[in-house]
Protein backbone atom coordinates (compact mmCIF):
# COMPACT_ATOMS: atom_id res chain seq x y z
CA UNK A 1 0.00 0.00 0.00
CA UNK A 2 1.18 3.58 -0.86
CA UNK A 3 2.15 6.19 2.05
CA UNK A 4 -0.67 8.05 0.39
CA UNK A 5 -3.19 5.29 0.38
CA UNK A 6 -1.99 4.44 3.92
CA UNK A 7 -2.61 8.68 5.07
CA UNK A 8 -6.13 8.48 3.40
CA UNK A 9 -6.95 4.93 6.01
CA UNK A 10 -5.65 7.09 8.75
CA UNK A 11 -8.41 9.19 8.42
CA UNK A 12 -10.95 9.53 11.59
CA UNK A 13 -13.73 9.18 9.40
CA UNK A 14 -13.15 6.72 6.89
CA UNK A 15 -13.73 3.87 8.79
CA UNK A 16 -17.33 4.66 9.50
CA UNK A 17 -17.71 5.57 5.92
CA UNK A 18 -16.62 2.46 4.90
CA UNK A 19 -18.92 0.53 7.52
CA UNK A 20 -21.89 2.68 6.34
CA UNK A 21 -21.38 1.01 3.20
CA UNK A 22 -21.22 -2.43 4.39
CA UNK A 23 -24.28 -2.07 6.37
CA UNK A 24 -26.07 -0.94 3.54
CA UNK A 25 -25.00 -3.86 1.31
CA UNK A 26 -26.15 -6.30 4.30
CA UNK A 27 -29.01 -4.46 5.14
CA UNK A 28 -30.42 -4.16 0.75
CA UNK A 29 -29.81 -8.09 1.12
CA UNK A 30 -32.00 -8.84 4.05
CA UNK A 31 -34.54 -5.97 3.47
CA UNK A 32 -34.69 -6.54 -0.04
CA UNK A 33 -36.00 -4.08 -2.44
CA UNK A 34 -38.41 -2.23 0.57
CA UNK A 35 -34.50 -0.61 1.86
CA UNK A 36 -33.29 -0.03 -1.77
CA UNK A 37 -36.36 1.70 -2.82
CA UNK A 38 -36.59 5.13 -2.48
CA UNK A 39 -39.09 5.10 -0.33
CA UNK A 40 -36.35 3.05 2.37
CA UNK A 41 -33.94 5.85 1.64
CA UNK A 42 -36.08 8.29 2.28
CA UNK A 43 -36.89 6.24 5.63
CA UNK A 44 -33.99 5.73 7.27
CA UNK A 45 -32.61 9.51 5.91
CA UNK A 46 -35.37 11.01 7.86
CA UNK A 47 -34.68 8.63 10.73
CA UNK A 48 -30.87 9.92 10.99
CA UNK A 49 -31.55 13.37 10.36
CA UNK A 50 -32.39 14.42 13.75
CA UNK A 51 -29.74 12.72 15.00
CA UNK A 52 -27.41 13.67 12.69
CA UNK A 53 -27.94 17.22 13.59
CA UNK A 54 -27.35 16.86 17.50
CA UNK A 55 -24.19 14.81 16.07
CA UNK A 56 -23.06 17.80 14.67
CA UNK A 57 -23.06 19.90 18.02
CA UNK A 58 -21.40 17.20 19.90
CA UNK A 59 -18.75 16.12 17.25
CA UNK A 60 -17.57 19.64 17.59
CA UNK A 61 -17.87 19.78 21.75
CA UNK A 62 -16.04 16.12 21.76
CA UNK A 63 -12.84 17.36 19.70
CA UNK A 64 -13.06 20.15 21.76
CA UNK A 65 -12.45 17.41 24.90
CA UNK A 66 -15.45 17.98 26.60
CA UNK A 67 -19.02 16.20 26.93
CA UNK A 68 -22.46 17.96 27.16
CA UNK A 69 -25.03 15.09 28.18
CA UNK A 70 -27.68 18.18 28.08
CA UNK A 71 -28.52 17.70 24.65
CA UNK A 72 -31.40 15.66 25.44
CA UNK A 73 -33.50 17.38 27.55
CA UNK A 74 -32.45 20.52 25.64
CA UNK A 75 -34.11 18.91 22.80
CA UNK A 76 -37.30 18.54 25.14
CA UNK A 77 -36.87 22.43 26.32
CA UNK A 78 -37.09 23.60 23.66
CA UNK A 79 -40.28 22.19 22.19
CA UNK A 80 -41.99 22.60 25.33
CA UNK A 81 -40.97 26.17 25.01
CA UNK A 82 -42.39 26.67 21.68
CA UNK A 83 -45.83 25.21 22.85
CA UNK A 84 -46.01 27.01 25.96
CA UNK A 85 -44.99 30.65 24.36
CA UNK A 86 -47.89 29.84 21.52
CA UNK A 87 -50.18 28.99 24.39
CA UNK A 88 -50.13 30.94 27.23
CA UNK A 89 -48.48 34.42 26.51
CA UNK A 90 -50.33 33.12 22.79
CA UNK A 91 -47.32 35.09 20.65
CA UNK A 92 -47.63 33.51 16.93
CA UNK A 93 -44.89 30.67 16.13
CA UNK A 94 -41.55 33.32 15.07
CA UNK A 95 -41.24 34.80 17.83
CA UNK A 96 -41.96 31.96 20.13
CA UNK A 97 -38.83 30.22 18.08
CA UNK A 98 -36.51 32.89 18.68
CA UNK A 99 -36.95 33.31 22.13
CA UNK A 100 -36.73 29.28 22.59
CA UNK A 101 -33.52 29.99 20.92
CA UNK A 102 -32.11 32.82 23.02
CA UNK A 103 -33.17 30.43 25.67
CA UNK A 104 -31.05 27.19 24.43
CA UNK A 105 -28.17 29.36 24.09
CA UNK A 106 -28.40 30.51 27.61
CA UNK A 107 -28.43 27.12 28.59
CA UNK A 108 -24.97 26.15 26.38
CA UNK A 109 -23.27 29.62 28.00
CA UNK A 110 -24.51 28.32 31.34
CA UNK A 111 -22.67 24.62 30.58
CA UNK A 112 -19.86 26.27 29.86
CA UNK A 113 -19.34 28.83 32.33
CA UNK A 114 -19.98 26.58 34.92
CA UNK A 115 -17.61 23.83 33.45
CA UNK A 116 -14.68 26.70 32.81
CA UNK A 117 -15.12 28.40 35.98
CA UNK A 118 -15.29 25.10 38.52
CA UNK A 119 -12.99 22.78 36.49
CA UNK A 120 -15.85 20.32 37.11
CA UNK A 121 -16.31 17.44 34.57
CA UNK A 122 -17.99 18.02 32.00
CA UNK A 123 -19.76 15.29 32.30
CA UNK A 124 -20.85 15.61 35.51
CA UNK A 125 -22.16 19.41 34.56
CA UNK A 126 -24.17 18.41 32.09
CA UNK A 127 -25.61 15.13 33.75
CA UNK A 128 -27.01 17.61 36.40
CA UNK A 129 -28.13 19.66 33.69
CA UNK A 130 -30.10 16.54 32.40
CA UNK A 131 -32.29 16.01 34.73
CA UNK A 132 -32.51 20.00 36.08
CA UNK A 133 -33.91 20.61 32.37
CA UNK A 134 -36.06 18.01 32.58
CA UNK A 135 -37.53 18.31 35.30
CA UNK A 136 -38.14 21.96 34.87
CA UNK A 137 -39.76 21.04 31.64
CA UNK A 138 -42.39 18.50 33.45
CA UNK A 139 -42.74 21.37 35.86
CA UNK A 140 -42.89 24.15 33.97
CA UNK A 141 -46.36 22.04 31.12
CA UNK A 142 -47.68 20.91 34.15
CA UNK A 143 -47.90 24.31 35.85
CA UNK A 144 -49.00 26.15 32.85
CA UNK A 145 -51.53 23.23 31.16
CA UNK A 146 -51.91 20.58 33.78
CA UNK A 147 -50.24 18.23 30.93
CA UNK A 148 -47.11 17.03 29.45
CA UNK A 149 -47.48 16.57 26.40
CA UNK A 150 -49.16 19.69 24.27
CA UNK A 151 -50.56 20.19 20.72
CA UNK A 152 -52.38 22.47 18.52
CA UNK A 153 -49.19 24.02 16.78
CA UNK A 154 -50.44 24.13 13.67
CA UNK A 155 -53.39 27.08 14.56
CA UNK A 156 -51.05 29.13 15.77
CA UNK A 157 -50.49 32.12 13.28
CA UNK A 158 -47.19 32.19 11.49
CA UNK A 159 -47.27 28.11 11.58
CA UNK A 160 -47.41 27.34 7.81
CA UNK A 161 -44.30 29.15 6.71
CA UNK A 162 -42.74 26.86 9.93
CA UNK A 163 -43.90 24.32 8.31
CA UNK A 164 -42.17 24.57 4.93
CA UNK A 165 -39.12 25.36 7.02
CA UNK A 166 -38.70 22.78 9.39
CA UNK A 167 -41.26 20.64 8.50
CA UNK A 168 -42.14 19.44 5.12
CA UNK A 169 -40.73 16.74 2.70
CA UNK A 170 -40.27 18.64 -0.34
CA UNK A 171 -38.94 15.76 -2.57
CA UNK A 172 -39.80 12.11 -2.60
CA UNK A 173 -40.71 11.76 0.73
CA UNK A 174 -37.20 13.35 1.90
CA UNK A 175 -37.85 15.78 4.63
CA UNK A 176 -36.21 19.40 4.98
CA UNK A 177 -34.78 18.26 8.32
CA UNK A 178 -32.11 15.94 5.77
CA UNK A 179 -30.94 19.63 4.33
CA UNK A 180 -30.71 21.28 8.32
CA UNK A 181 -28.73 18.12 9.14
CA UNK A 182 -26.28 18.57 5.68
CA UNK A 183 -26.05 22.55 6.26
CA UNK A 184 -25.07 22.11 9.76
CA UNK A 185 -22.18 19.23 8.65
CA UNK A 186 -21.05 21.64 6.14
CA UNK A 187 -20.68 24.46 8.00
CA UNK A 188 -19.17 22.64 11.34
CA UNK A 189 -16.93 21.05 8.66
CA UNK A 190 -15.67 24.56 7.40
CA UNK A 191 -15.41 25.89 10.62
CA UNK A 192 -13.18 23.01 11.52
CA UNK A 193 -10.93 22.41 8.80
CA UNK A 194 -10.97 25.82 7.04
CA UNK A 195 -10.83 28.95 9.90
CA UNK A 196 -8.94 29.67 12.72
CA UNK A 197 -11.69 28.67 15.12
CA UNK A 198 -11.40 25.22 13.81
CA UNK A 199 -7.56 25.07 14.61
CA UNK A 200 -8.51 26.29 18.20
CA UNK A 201 -10.47 23.85 18.82
CA UNK A 202 -8.56 20.68 17.69
CA UNK A 203 -5.86 22.13 20.01
CA UNK A 204 -8.24 22.85 23.15
CA UNK A 205 -9.35 19.23 22.69
CA UNK A 206 -5.45 17.92 22.18
CA UNK A 207 -3.45 20.09 24.55
CA UNK A 208 -5.33 22.74 26.33
CA UNK A 209 -2.12 24.18 28.10
CA UNK A 210 -0.48 24.39 25.01
CA UNK A 211 -3.13 26.31 23.83
CA UNK A 212 -3.33 28.66 26.40
CA UNK A 213 0.33 29.46 26.40
CA UNK A 214 0.27 30.55 22.77
CA UNK A 215 -2.44 32.67 23.05
CA UNK A 216 -5.58 30.60 22.77
CA UNK A 217 -8.80 31.99 24.41
CA UNK A 218 -9.89 28.35 25.89
CA UNK A 219 -12.03 28.96 28.10
CA UNK A 220 -13.70 31.68 25.20
CA UNK A 221 -14.03 28.56 23.05
CA UNK A 222 -15.17 25.92 25.43
CA UNK A 223 -18.39 28.12 26.39
CA UNK A 224 -18.35 28.24 22.38
CA UNK A 225 -18.82 24.70 21.85
CA UNK A 226 -21.40 24.29 24.33
CA UNK A 227 -23.57 26.88 23.02
CA UNK A 228 -23.00 25.16 19.59
CA UNK A 229 -24.37 21.78 20.82
CA UNK A 230 -27.14 23.61 22.84
CA UNK A 231 -28.23 25.04 19.31
CA UNK A 232 -28.19 21.90 17.75
CA UNK A 233 -30.20 20.63 20.07
CA UNK A 234 -32.58 23.52 19.86
CA UNK A 235 -32.39 23.12 16.08
CA UNK A 236 -33.75 19.52 16.51
CA UNK A 237 -36.48 20.44 19.14
CA UNK A 238 -37.65 22.76 16.85
CA UNK A 239 -38.33 20.79 13.69
CA UNK A 240 -40.18 18.00 15.72
CA UNK A 241 -42.45 20.48 17.06
CA UNK A 242 -43.37 21.81 14.04
CA UNK A 243 -43.61 18.45 12.30
CA UNK A 244 -45.34 16.73 15.60
CA UNK A 245 -47.45 20.20 15.51
CA UNK A 246 -46.68 19.56 19.44
CA UNK A 247 -44.30 18.85 21.99
CA UNK A 248 -43.62 16.15 24.86
CA UNK A 249 -42.05 17.18 27.93
CA UNK A 250 -39.81 13.42 27.69
CA UNK A 251 -39.28 13.89 24.17
CA UNK A 252 -35.41 13.67 23.22
CA UNK A 253 -34.49 11.19 26.12
CA UNK A 254 -31.75 9.13 25.37
CA UNK A 255 -30.81 11.00 22.27
CA UNK A 256 -27.60 12.53 24.21
CA UNK A 257 -25.80 8.98 24.15
CA UNK A 258 -27.20 8.32 20.48
CA UNK A 259 -25.12 11.21 19.54
CA UNK A 260 -21.86 10.58 21.92
CA UNK A 261 -22.42 6.74 19.92
CA UNK A 262 -23.05 8.51 16.25
CA UNK A 263 -19.72 10.87 17.11
CA UNK A 264 -17.52 7.90 18.10
CA UNK A 265 -18.24 5.84 15.61
CA UNK A 266 -17.32 8.46 13.54
CA UNK A 267 -14.30 8.32 14.47
CA UNK A 268 -14.10 11.17 17.05
CA UNK A 269 -11.68 10.22 20.47
CA UNK A 270 -13.22 10.03 23.59
CA UNK A 271 -10.02 12.37 25.07
CA UNK A 272 -10.74 14.88 22.28
CA UNK A 273 -8.15 16.35 20.08
CA UNK A 274 -9.12 14.39 17.68
CA UNK A 275 -11.81 13.64 15.14
CA UNK A 276 -14.17 14.85 12.27
CA UNK A 277 -17.95 16.29 11.89
CA UNK A 278 -18.30 14.13 8.42
CA UNK A 279 -17.58 11.05 10.37
CA UNK A 280 -20.53 12.20 12.75
CA UNK A 281 -22.36 12.10 9.50
CA UNK A 282 -21.63 8.92 8.68
CA UNK A 283 -22.21 7.81 12.11
CA UNK A 284 -25.70 9.11 12.17
CA UNK A 285 -25.90 7.44 8.80
CA UNK A 286 -25.42 4.34 9.85
CA UNK A 287 -27.79 4.92 13.33
CA UNK A 288 -30.84 5.25 10.85
CA UNK A 289 -29.77 2.67 8.19
CA UNK A 290 -29.90 -0.25 11.26
CA UNK A 291 -33.09 1.53 12.60
CA UNK A 292 -34.90 1.35 10.00
CA UNK A 293 -33.40 -1.35 8.03
CA UNK A 294 -34.18 -3.91 10.89
CA UNK A 295 -37.90 -3.46 10.77
CA UNK A 296 -37.45 -3.56 7.10
CA UNK A 297 -35.87 -6.93 7.19
CA UNK A 298 -38.53 -8.46 9.74
CA UNK A 299 -35.59 -8.58 12.53
CA UNK A 300 -36.86 -8.46 16.21
CA UNK A 301 -36.37 -4.62 17.23
CA UNK A 302 -34.76 -5.11 20.91
CA UNK A 303 -31.67 -6.27 18.73
CA UNK A 304 -31.25 -2.50 17.59
CA UNK A 305 -29.43 -1.57 20.87
CA UNK A 306 -27.36 -4.63 20.96
CA UNK A 307 -25.90 -3.48 17.47
CA UNK A 308 -25.64 -0.09 18.76
CA UNK A 309 -23.54 -1.29 21.85
CA UNK A 310 -21.43 -3.43 19.46
CA UNK A 311 -20.99 -0.93 16.89
CA UNK A 312 -19.62 1.78 19.97
CA UNK A 313 -17.41 -1.11 21.03
CA UNK A 314 -15.62 -2.19 18.23
CA UNK A 315 -15.62 1.91 16.97
CA UNK A 316 -13.23 2.30 20.20
CA UNK A 317 -11.18 -0.13 18.96
CA UNK A 318 -10.89 0.99 15.61
CA UNK A 319 -10.34 4.40 16.08
CA UNK A 320 -7.57 3.90 18.71
CA UNK A 321 -6.20 1.41 15.78
CA UNK A 322 -6.25 4.48 13.64
CA UNK A 323 -4.52 6.83 16.03
CA UNK A 324 -2.03 4.60 16.77
CA UNK A 325 -1.54 4.29 12.90
CA UNK A 326 -1.64 8.12 12.49
CA UNK A 327 1.06 9.40 14.98
CA UNK A 328 3.27 5.70 14.00
CA UNK A 329 3.32 7.41 9.95
CA UNK A 330 3.82 11.53 11.52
Amino acid sequence: MSRRAAGIFTRPEVAAAVGAVLIWVLLAGAAGPAFRSMAGTASYLNAAAPLGILAVGVALLMIGGEFDLSVGSIVGVSGMSVMLLTTEPAWSVWPAIAATVVICLLIGFLNGLTVVRTQLPSFIVTLATLFILRGLTIAAARGFTRRTQLGGLDDVAGYEFARVVFGSAPVAGLRVSIAWWLGCAAVATWVLLRTPWGNWILAVGGQPEAARNVGVRVARVKVGLFMTSALCACLVGIIQAVRFTGADALRGQLQEFYAIIAVVIGGTLLTGGYGTVIGAVFGALIFGMVRQGIVMAGIDADWFQVFLGGMLLLAVFVNRYVLVRAQRAS
